[in-house]
């Protein structure tokens, strides 16, 4: 093989093509794209495809820039707004391969769209070879017959952040893009492009038919944690990788590294987003008293609410604090688990040794994720334990000892901030896909200095109000309040990457 028809070469200069129109927050990200590209062309033996989310915050970043180059360079694509029907596109795939192309997913998504259940089924089912729907389609004589059409398909969706559903968004791998507000790409003259864009689909199309039989069934190495879903997402890509050879299998390594400590992250600091019998087991876990092995449901209830009034006090969504019956049917709708009496005149409650396969299972104690109601905040102290017989200790999961002694109790728990390129070395997060956690001081230093930035551009009306409001200018108040103002209609969320502040004239 010529150099110029190497995998690595192609890779390569797929990244450099991209780089050249395309403005995005890590370099990564055109290493996926390079990577994602040429997979579609394989894409049949490679049994799984990932969901590519062409992804902005805000308007004018080059979505569309990305779709009109996946558009040349991918395996014979269509590139659409919208579609009319979802049964067309399965009668598409019905007579070839194609590489779906949507834009605007943030609105042709939308939960009230009609037709958008039947297209998020279609694209959540067609990440595996071999899946299809049934599609109705005329039959001899009149009426309408059932028949199974493929829905298996490499897609591309393009959208502002769109809000898209768990299932959906876990079978995707995502590309964020910014404004290039310094104009360091180049502009996508298709005029005088198109020739070159060609070629170099016909080169890695040329590739690909050489490789067939090499990526099918390739066994290749994953990073630890690259399981379930996550492999389904990242296997066809690390197979393409292996075949190109090069950097590439080691690059790739490295990608799927970052989203599984991103994924991670993301879960830690997501725990609000959780079912209220998952919220209420992570909660249990951190206030139960170190080394007793029976607590009161009476006492549970004062424990929960300190230790998380947002969620369980007064002002939580529920409207009203939380209370033993409440208490009770969480857990037994969690775990099954029903409060005891180990004494006929005590109160009811739980014991430790009930809980601890509980915890064990959904993962509880393995890491240590703070308290639910304010995202990756420490929370309550808590000791982990260690059991007797196994040694295995409460962070990497906390069960009951085979032989039915009790855990031996070990120090308090250091939590210890993910790190790695993109996170916040204050808080931890990932601040490309996270933001920062409340009280974050990288944050808050952020949010003031673009008060102070932007307050003689929008008038020192803002300013007065700020001086005026009970906390003064507290950077952390400022920075806890910021969600505060937003739903008050006193500032204006976005202008490019920093806040737009105006002040509303309605306002109370």
């Amino acid at each position: 093989m010529t150099e110029d028809l190497s995998g690595a070469h192609l890779l390569d200069e797929l990244v450099t093509w991209f780089g050249r129109f395309i403005s995005v927050t890590d370099h990564d990200d055109l290493r996926l794209l390079a990577l994602w590209t040429v997979h579609t062309h394989l894409v049949v033996e490679l049994y799984t495809t990932p969901r590519l989310a062409i992804d902005s915050i805000v308007p004018e970043s080059g979505k569309t820039t990305v779709l009109d180059h996946l558009e040349r360079l991918c395996h014979r694509p269509i590139k659409v707004a919208s579609l009319s029907s979802p049964a067309l596109l399965q009668r598409m795939l019905e007579q070839e391969m194609r590489t779906i192309l949507l834009d605007e997913i943030d609105r042709s998504l939308r939960p009230d769209k009609t037709g958008v259940e039947d297209l998020l089924a279609i694209l959540n089912s067609g990440y595996r070879r071999g899946a299809t729907r049934p599609v109705l389609v005329p039959a001899k004589g009149g009426g309408w017959d059932s028949r199974e059409m493929p829905t298996y398909a490499p897609v591309a969706m393009a959208g502002n952040n769109p809000n898209l559903p768990a299932d959906t968004a876990s079978r995707q791998i995502r590309v964020l893009l910014m404004p290039d507000i310094d104009g360091t790409v180049e502009e996508s003259d298709w005029e005088n492009l198109e020739d070159d864009a060609i070629a170099l689909r016909e080169r890695i199309a040329e590739w690909a038919a050489t490789m067939r039989d090499k990526v099918k069934g390739l066994d290749v190495p994953l990073p630890n944690g690259c399981i379930s879903r996550s492999k389904e997402r990242w296997r066809p890509l690390a197979r393409i990788a292996a075949a190109a050879g090069g950097d590439w299998p080691a690059i790739t390594h490295k990608l799927i590294e970052t989203n599984i400590a991103q994924d991670a992250a993301e879960r830690e600091a997501g725990l609000k987003t959780l079912p209220p019998g998952m919220v209420m087991m992570i909660d249990l876990h951190a206030v139960w008293p170190n080394g007793q092995v029976f607590v009161a449901t009476r006492e549970l209830v004062p424990k929960l609410i300190l230790h998380n009034p947002d969620y369980w006090g007064a002002g939580s969504p529920y409207g009203k604090p939380l209370n033993e019956t409440r208490l009770g049917r969480l857990v037994t709708q969690a775990t099954k688990l029903t409060s005891i009496r180990p004494d006929t005149r005590g109160p009811r409650g739980y014991s430790r040794s009930a809980m601890e396969p509980v915890w064990h299972q959904l993962g509880v104690g393995r890491i240590q994720p703070g308290s639910p109601g304010v995202p990756g905040k420490p929370g309550a102290q808590h000791s982990p334990t260690i059991s007797a017989s196994t040694g295995s200790s409460g962070l990497s999961g906390l069960y009951a000892t085979p032989t039915g002694r009790e855990p031996t109790p070990l120090g308090p728990a250091v939590h210890i901030l993910p790190a790695g390129p993109g996170h916040c070395p204050e808080c931890g997060c990932h601040a490309s896909t996270q933001g920062h956690r409340e009280g974050c001081a990288a944050e808050c230093a952020r949010v003031f200095g673009v008060i102070e930035r932007r307050i003689a551009k929008y008038g020192p009306q803002l300013w007065s109000d700020i001086q005026r409001s009970p906390q003064g200018k507290d950077r952390s108040i400022l920075a806890a309040n910021w969600a505060g103002w937003l739903a008050a209609g006193r500032i204006v969320e976005l202008d490019g990457d920093l806040p737009r502040f105006t002040i509303n004239e309605h306002r109370s």
